[in-house]
């Protein structure tokens, strides 16, 4: 890869990242479809896995890490901004528009924007090991496939990916939860993150052959060190 500049990548980037964002603090609120109960994330955050794809089958396994670290930095940002706006004396006369007192609007913005140290640590772990794992099993199924079957790639990648990804975090966040079923919680989401993907998947093929059109690059990881740390 060197130092080629692409044209996209930037902006393949920026709706990763902002997917990813808007995706944990929209995941407070549960909703119903269907028989089905769901954090609201279920709607936007499989945008993020779409172009984490993207990502890997037009730039390589290497770039999609470097994206997926910056993922990760940039959702710390902002709950780390979110917090320290929780911890902030509230204004006596700010009522968010609503609220009747500011202490009421003060218990709304910890109730939405609000995260519990145990729902943080799951969403991070999952992030990371959802992420990765999607991106290193569609590399790797994209040498020996020899860059056919792109729906195959996706959604074998998505299999794993997104069930890690939903049993690290379902695990993690709810374990010991009086009346609530892990294993149904896990498939639910899986379930849907997976039908999810395969609805997008022509959309997908229209994003990857676009961009491998227009960035004159379409990179297999047969040389790849596919260590998620590494810096190279």
């Amino acid at each position: 890869m060197g130092q080629k500049n692409y044209r996209w990548f930037p902006f393949v980037t920026a709706i990763f990242v902002t997917t990813l964002i808007i995706s944990n603090i929209i995941a407070v609120k549960l909703v119903q479809i269907s028989i089905l109960y769901l954090p609201a994330a279920v709607v936007l955050f499989p945008i993020a896995y779409i172009f984490g794809d993207i990502l890997t089958e037009v730039y390589g396994y290497a770039r999609a890490r470097q994206v997926i670290w910056i993922g990760f930095t940039c959702n710390l940002l902002a709950v780390v901004a979110i917090w320290i706006g929780g911890k902030l004396p509230a204004a006596p006369f700010w009522t968010a528009g609503t609220y009747a007192s500011p202490m009421e609007a003060e218990k709304a913005y910890q109730a939405i924007l609000g995260f519990t140290p145990r729902l943080l640590l799951a969403s991070f772990i999952a992030y990371l090991v959802g992420e990765f794992l999607n991106s290193f099993v569609l590399a790797r199924l994209k040498v020996k496939t020899g860059g056919r079957f792109l729906w195959l790639r996706t959604i074998t990648s998505t299999l794993v990916g997104q069930g890690a990804d939903s049993t690290v975090f379902i695990t993690i966040a709810f374990w010991g939860t009086p009346g609530m079923s892990l294993g149904n919680a896990i498939l639910s989401q899986w379930l849907f993150k997976v039908a999810f993907e395969i609805l997008a998947t022509p959309l997908t093929y229209i994003v990857v052959r676009y961009l491998k059109r227009v960035e004159n690059e379409d990179y297999y990881d047969r040389d790849t060190n596919f260590n998620p740390l590494a810096l190279s």
